[in-house]
């Protein structure tokens, strides 16, 4: 070998964000002038230089140069021992390259960042948080995370284990606060979160503290079940509501039950007055040897001569029904006379429940519920011809009388119906 290489020290102690030295003895065993050149390699290669970084020997001497080491203070910069080699090369002979090595010992370091997140939180009575703690040391280390009893209504869960975080690592421990009651009504109260967390080395530290304490504060804010402007509407609604119920239903109900007894007395009184004119004219034209037409339960009221033939001719058929019962009405036809129909007009001023059911003879016109309406028509521009001594009939089932404008319920069902149309002889055969 022409070229011999020592390191001054065995072992080299460094602390990343400061600096260590030290010495590399070059000898020139040849028999001519040599320079040379110095590359480190290994781990250390980065953050390690050699000054001066060209040296040159006469034959025979030897000379030291300086190994610096800056490690940064980073976690990338693990702690521990990192083998450092440095490379001779000779300029003129470079096959006499040499390596000369030694250990670098990195010494450990506590560096961490804890954060709350979020730092505020919006629930009605629970919320979850999380702490971010950011190892930015070169060791690992366990960090524990405390909760502080502020008050008794707020519960803050914390994990029951302490966490191992690498170097450069960043892990994430649950947070769970929890308020003992419902806040129903109100302002949003705002409760205060505060942790501790504490890391300790895992190896044990040569300088420095073994641990590190950290303060984190957030804040649960408590909202109310039912917000201001909520309670606001209610009452609107509820007022309106009340409104309605005590102002303008009665008002409502109680004009159309007038209406519909307006309507029905009209029908009675227009019934009443028909049979009335029609006794009269029957009683002044009445012939010997001649008939007056009978009509049921109240007489038909004849009166002028109608385009289809005969005179017009209405009666009203009144039925009282009992609770359960069932009561029918009639208007028989008059012998030698046909009734030509053209017009029904239903009364049900009452608003009674049950069911009406209208014939003409054998034959069923209709039949309708009673609580479906109060005043009903029907109209046929082709007459319905109902033969002489035959029925128009009215059958009312009472299942439960009404209460008419007066608000007591009525003792019994009473329906009104007037039929119109034309009254005519029959053809002589």
């Amino acid at each position: 070998m022409t070229t011999t290489t020592e390191f001054g020290l065995p072992t080299v102690v460094v602390t990343p964000g400061s600096e260590a030295s030290t010495t590399l003895t070059v000898r020139n065993d040849s028999d001519i002038v040599e320079a040379y050149e110095f590359e480190v390699v290994g781990e250390c290669a980065p953050w390690t230089s050699v000054q001066p970084a060209r040296l040159s020997l006469y034959p025979g001497t030897a000379e030291q140069v300086t190994v610096l080491l800056r490690p940064p203070r980073s976690p990338e910069v693990r702690a521990g021992e990192i083998p450092l080699g440095v490379r001779v090369l000779p300029a003129e002979r470079p096959e006499s390259v040499s390596v000369s090595e030694t250990t670098v010992i990195v010494e450990p370091f506590l560096q961490q960042h804890a954060e709350l997140v979020p730092e505020r939180r919006r629930a009605w009575r629970s919320a979850r948080f999380h702490v971010e703690v950011h190892n930015d040391g070169n060791t690992p280390v366990t960090v524990a995370l405390v909760a502080a009893e502020a008050d008794d209504q707020l519960r803050v869960t914390v994990p029951a284990e302490p966490a191992t975080v690498d170097p450069g690592v960043r892990v994430e421990l649950p947070v769970r606060a929890r308020v003992g009651k419902v806040l129903w009504f109100g302002s949003p109260l705002a409760w205060p979160v505060r942790l501790t967390t504490t890391a300790s080395a895992a190896v044990p530290l040569t300088s420095g503290e073994a641990t590190q304490s950290e303060e984190l504060e957030g804040e649960l804010l408590q909202l109310p079940v039912f917000a201001k402007w909520l309670l606001a509407l209610l009452a609107l609604l509820l007022a309106l509501l009340l409104a309605w119920l005590l102002l303008v239903r009665p008002a409502v109900q109680s004009a159309a039950r007038e209406a519909t007894d307006d309507r029905a007395e009209e029908l009675v009184e227009v019934g009443k007055q028909q049979a009335a004119a029609a006794q009269s004219q029957a009683s002044q034209q009445q012939q010997p040897g001649g008939e007056q037409p009978s009509t049921g339960q109240q007489p038909g009221q004849p009166g002028q001569p109608d385009a289809r033939g005969g005179e017009q001719s209405s009666s009203t058929i009144e039925v009282r029904t009992n609770t359960g019962g069932q009561g029918t009405g009639n208007y028989v036809v008059p012998a030698g006379k046909v009734f030509r129909i053209t017009d029904l007009v239903l009364a049900n001023h009452q608003g009674d429940e049950g069911v009406l059911t209208i014939s003409f003879g054998e034959r069923t016109v209709t039949t309708i519920a009673l609580e479906t309406f109060r005043n009903q028509d029907y109209h046929w521009v082709t007459p319905i011809d109902v033969p002489e001594n035959t029925a128009v009939s009215a059958t009312v089932t009472c299942a439960r009388p009404g209460t008419p404008a007066s608000g007591r319920q009525a003792p019994n069902c009473l329906q009104l119906l007037n039929v119109s149309g034309a009254l005519a002889d029959l053809p002589r055969g």
